[in-house]
């Protein structure tokens, strides 16, 4: 009896009281809708202040572009953005597979033992 008890308690904890969050997390992925993943990186000091690239790696090739500064502090905030993402999917990830184990340990029965065959027993030694 106290078995199932446990069980119910990890399915309502893990399961019931965490769909709030997964939709919360959803919802915020959702708002997220320009992003650039790397890095912004100084290549080096101008007249007019520091030249920066966009550096990131795709298909294993390190790549990198130039980024006007005009454009910089735009870069910089999709780059926080991607970062977010990454962040709010890790632990969306992180919850679906803590509820897909509770979902597993609640299903879980004791395994019984199959049958005893009575063939070993009755049968004869031919000696």
């Amino acid at each position: 009896m106290l078995f199932f008890i446990e069980i119910v308690y990890v399915y309502t904890y893990t399961i019931a009281m965490k769909q709030p969050q997964t939709v919360q997390l959803l919802q915020q992925i959702t708002q997220i809708q320009h992003m650039e993943p790397g890095k912004l990186c100084v290549l080096r000091q101008g007249p007019n202040g520091p030249y920066y690239n966009l550096q990131w790696r795709e298909q294993g090739k390190a790549i990198s572009r130039y980024v006007p500064s005009d454009q910089v502090e735009l870069v910089a905030q999709h780059t926080a953005n991607y970062q977010t993402f990454q962040s709010l999917v890790g632990q969306y990830a992180q919850l679906i597979i803590e509820r897909t184990r509770a979902e597993r340990a609640a299903g879980f029965k004791k395994k019984t033992s199959a049958p005893k065959s009575s063939w070993l027993k009755s049968r004869k030694s031919s000696s």
